[in-house]
């Protein structure tokens, strides 16, 4: 890959590249970080290699160094060089040091064959020799608009886990299906997935999916110092601090780690990041932090009781089973609302998506996208999704995007000639057979509505917190948001069953040594880093706690 702002160098780059190299390897050219960086998350979902990278140190928004950096995350055994005029040259070699630099090319590297290839040589024998060799990955195999599909594809993706897609409709996806035995063969099964040891699980559930392709489900232990329950901000907070800090510590999630905030495209406020993260990336390293300080991460399991028994908490599984721990923490989050309009339900996978654009964004290439929401996780779909999209139009109910979005992707959403914004606007229903075909949407100002042609709607509405499973137990309020501290004592009087001689900490529920964090959380900021500071929080609480029980 190479990566270089300036179009007349890249392509000379590219040019000499393909010349020596171009009939053993596939020269990749990128002309911003940002764009190569998006290449690189692509290559790596799909399970292909990458042997050498080389980035101009000048270029805007992010250099090379910094661009390097974060594709050390995607692609750690890459080697990597740095294209540098000669005035930048002690850059380049501070780069060793920050990036684990290989080597730096002065500018220009007229004739190649001399300053050139010798070096790239070089790097790929030393490439070829080390253990670049990826795990094989699993391959999912289903049709373009089966709703189960779409499911499987979300959660392998969300939780780093490298797939390849293969369609039905291709000869490979054919293919695939007959070797897979007669239980997928007939195609009308689907998705049909084949784990890297060439196990085929056909529809498989979560549980079976997650087991099969090497993510942790079972508990070590029957008793922990602190059960955290959601992996989103809060809770992968949580997890990092409890560890670091010496408690056992266990995280419970039902589906894939970071939350709503890891399906965004990009996070450009998140403090620490000043060109962006990526939910995925963000959640990538939180997950990884969390182990190396000793948590534990269930995938896939869901929780469905919590009651006291003592001085321990007991945390209740779907299967039966239960584990028990001093403290617990409720990271639960929330979810996007359902579309209440005729058709979406039948439509979800099919053409109607709730927070999947990362996913099915390659698929929209060259189409006309909508996108229901006002709120920051829709404005940042639509950034992303309009780099391949013939147009994205959001659907907002209110009069403009300023009052639930901010204010810096307001303005990249005027600036982005492919995005449009119809205010007052509802979608009023959805139509189409085995896949979303049209919508209808109606203008809330005069009643009007239209019928327009579309195939993809991404809804990102609404904020249900993920708490039924608590009624009777913890106390919410009337939407079902869980009340902690203050929020528990407004007259001045602790709850009715609350047995502790102190009022509720701060974020207490009215269980003594159960606390609540982020945006399950009544009243909460709805903000990642805001989640993440009350996941740190609560652990502080729980010592409180504990050093007082």
């Amino acid at each position: 890959m190479t990566v270089d702002d300036d179009p007349g160098v890249s392509r000379a780059v590219a040019r000499d590249l393909r010349r020596r190299y171009g009939g053993s390897y596939r020269i990749v050219r990128a002309e911003s970080g940002e764009s190569a960086l998006q290449a690189l998350r692509e290559l790596k979902l799909r399970g292909d290699l990458v042997a050498v990278i080389l980035a101009d140190y000048r270029m805007p928004q992010m250099n090379g160094i910094e661009f390097l950096e974060q594709a050390l995350d995607a692609y750690p055994g890459a080697r990597r060089v740095l294209l540098t005029a000669y005035a930048d040259s002690n850059a380049a070699i501070d780069a060793i040091n920050v990036v684990d630099l290989d080597h730096y090319l002065l500018k220009p590297w007229d004739p190649p064959e001399e300053k050139l290839y010798p070096v790239l040589d070089d790097l790929l024998e030393a490439w070829r020799c080390s253990d670049f060799r990826p795990v094989p990955s699993t391959k999912v195999v289903g049709h373009r608009w089966s709703a189960r599909s779409s499911d499987v594809r979300e959660f392998l993706a969300r939780n780093q886990v490298p797939y390849r897609w293969y369609s039905t409709e291709e000869p490979e996806g054919k293919r695939l299906l007959a070797a897979a035995g007669a239980a997928g063969a007939d195609g009308r099964r689907l998705p049909v997935v084949i784990t890297a040891d060439g196990t085929a699980l056909v529809e498989p559930e979560v549980p079976e999916l997650a087991a099969h392709v090497g993510l942790a489900t079972t508990p070590t232990a029957d008793f922990y110092d602190l059960v955290v329950i959601g992996g989103g901000p809060a809770g992968l907070g949580a997890a990092v601090y409890g560890a670091s800090e010496g408690l056992r510590t266990v995280l419970v999630e039902r589906s894939a780690t970071g939350g709503q905030a890891g399906q965004s495209s990009r996070i450009e406020n998140y403090l620490g990041f000043p060109d962006g993260v990526s939910g995925g990336q963000l959640t990538d390293r939180a997950r990884r932090q969390a182990t190396k300080f000793g948590a534990e991460i269930l995938t896939a399991r869901e929780v469905t009781g919590l009651e006291s028994s003592g001085a321990a908490r007991l945390v209740r599984f779907a299967d039966g089973s239960q584990i028990a721990a001093h403290s617990v923490i409720l990271a639960t989050g929330v979810s996007y609302r359902q579309l209440e309009a005729p058709g979406a339900d039948e439509l979800s996978g099919r053409g109607v998506f709730y927070g999947s654009a990362l996913t099915e964004a390659a698929a929209c290439q060259g189409h006309d996208v909508y996108i229901v929401g006002g709120a920051n996780s829709a404005g940042q779909a639509a950034m992303y999704l309009s780099r391949g999209a013939k147009s994205v139009t959001l659907l907002v109910r209110g009069a403009d995007l300023t009052a639930s979005m901010s204010h810096y992707l307001v303005q990249q959403i005027a600036e982005s000639p492919n995005i449009f914004v119809r205010a007052h606007t509802v979608v009023e229903a959805a139509h189409g057979d085995n896949h979303l075909e049209q919508l209808t949407l109606r203008d809330t100002t005069s009643g009007q509505t239209e019928r327009v042609d579309a195939q993809w709607l991404f809804v990102f509405i609404g904020a249900a917190p993920l708490t039924d499973w608590l009624e009777g137990t913890v106390l919410r309020d009337e939407r079902g948001f869980i009340l902690a501290g203050p929020d528990l004592t407004a007259d001045g009087r602790p709850p009715a069953d609350w047995e502790l001689d102190r009022p509720p900490y701060h974020l207490e529920t009215n269980i003594p040594g159960v606390f609540v964090a982020g945006d399950a959380r009544a009243e909460s900021a709805k903000r990642v880093a805001s989640a993440v500071g009350e996941g740190a929080m609560a652990v502080m609480l729980v010592h409180r706690y504990r050093e007082q029980s």
